[in-house]
């Protein structure tokens, strides 16, 4: 098995690096915790609401 490749957003390097990151297979992570678990999402269904905004609440 390949090991994933994690993306974090370059808007959180003003934040002191804590946001999530992303995996290209659709997974997701705490990026304080690279070790921890990940949640499995649809990853186009997650970009497409967090970009018209109605995963912001």
């Amino acid at each position: 098995m390949t090991p994933l490749r994690w993306r974090k957003s370059s808007r959180s390097s003003g934040q002191g690096g804590n946001c999530v990151e992303l995996a290209h297979v659709g997974a997701v992570r705490d990026s304080k915790n690279p070790a921890g678990p990940a949640l499995r999402v649809d990853l186009c269904g997650l970009l497409v609401s967090v970009k018209a905004g109605t995963f912001d609440r």
